[in-house]
């Protein structure tokens, strides 16, 4: 909806300037398994202004605060494998657990990231088997399908879980559509109203679905993923729980 992997989108970054100039509060909301600071750097970096926006909110944000809580927290001996892009460990450093690359003596799994777009899925699988039988929990705090890479998509982080999953481990999901990144985002802006709230993406699985199972408007973006396809097969993606308020050609 915002940017690709190059940069904003057309129209994107005024945007939010002028949302902000409407005196609205801008939440980013992002399936990342990275902090929310590490992301709003990036943004900036990508082209938009710090002051565009109000909060970054991550799926990995989400998964920390409730796995710090009180009652909730891990030793600090868990041992840990995650599967990322980039050799991504935030959420397992923020806990303080040990790093492991051996499902064989994993007593946690965090799935953050793909590079399903260089190793085949079969990889994963065969990585991940010794710690799927042993039912080892796994957190996925990036629930997205694909990704876009190279031009093309390939299997996300999400695919990544679901495979997981297939091999009999348990996962806990974190980020859009599940409700834990909502009520931290809206917390972080002090709980305003639902009625007051519109949640604008380009994802009918993510931003429209989580919108409308905690309550919110939305409103879809046809760009990204969507911008190929014909309005007629979006129509069809639209099902009765993954309705938009509305629909926008562009975020501008």
């Amino acid at each position: 909806m915002l940017r690709d992997n190059e940069g904003a989108y057309p129209g994107a970054a005024q945007a939010l300037h002028g949302l902000k100039a409407a005196s609205k509060t801008v939440v980013i909301l992002s399936n990342s398994g990275r902090s929310g600071e590490y992301n709003a750097e990036r943004f900036t970096r990508l082209g938009f202004s710090r002051e565009s926006f109000d909060r970054f909110v991550t799926s990995g944000d989400a998964a920390y605060a409730v796995l710090s809580q009180k009652g909730m927290s891990l030793p600090a001996a868990t041992r840990c494998l995650t599967i990322s892009s980039g050799d991504d460990r935030n959420l397992a450093d923020r806990l303080g657990f040990q790093h492991t690359q051996d499902a064989a003596e994993a007593d946690l799994v965090v799935i953050s990231g793909s590079e399903a777009e260089k190793i085949p899925m079969q990889v994963y699988a065969d990585m991940l088997r010794p710690a799927a039988v042993r039912q080892v929990p796994a957190i996925c705090t990036n629930p997205d399908i694909y990704k876009l890479a190279d031009g093309t998509t390939a299997p996300g982080a999400g695919s990544i879980a679901t495979l997981y999953q297939r091999l009999g481990g348990p996962v806990r999901w974190f980020g859009k559509p599940h409700r834990d990144i909502y009520e931290h985002a809206m917390r972080s802006v002090g709980n305003p109203s639902l009625s007051n709230v519109v949640c604008i993406g380009d994802s009918i699985d993510h931003d429209i679905l989580g919108a409308a199972k905690f309550g919110l408007d939305s409103a879809l973006v046809l760009t990204g993923i969507l911008a190929d396809l014909p309005l007629k097969e979006v129509d069809i993606l639209m099902t009765a729980d993954r309705k938009p308020t509305f629909i926008l050609s562009a975020f501008q």
